[in-house]
């Protein structure tokens, strides 16, 4: 199990530590199961299963079970996802941007916090 969670560590490029700072599970029992010295609980596979948007039965074996496939890193992502895809507006901005270069996505990110100062009254 844990050599799936190293897999999981390399394809969303992020750190142990990284994991346990967001799910609250300590170094050492990271440690433990690494080494393992014990088994991780089933509240800790579920705290790292949702972190990485997978089932623990895929953090368990590799494999999701019909049905329990997942598309988001986390689930603020997948509610992110959910307002631009509801909302059209913002659906065809990120439309837009698949192309867009670096520069241009920086430019109308600009744009924007320009016309929002403005709303407010803060013109620069």
């Amino acid at each position: 199990m844990y050599e799936i969670f190293e897999q999981l560590l390399q394809k969303f490029g992020v750190t142990t530590a990284d994991v346990c700072k967001s799910t609250g599970i300590g170094q050492s029992t990271m440690s433990n199961w690494k080494n393992r010295r014990n088994l991780i609980s089933g509240k800790n596979a579920q705290l790292i299963a949702d972190y990485f948007g997978v089932s623990v039965d895929y953090l368990m074996t590799g494999k999701e079970k019909e049905g329990g496939e997942t598309y988001y890193f986390n689930e603020e992502t997948k509610k992110i996802a959910q307002k631009v895809f509801e909302n059209k507006s913002l659906r065809m901005l990120m439309d837009s941007a698949q192309d867009a270069t670096p520069e241009d996505i920086e430019t109308v990110h600009s744009m924007l916090l320009a016309l929002k100062r403005k709303e407010r009254g803060n013109i620069d």
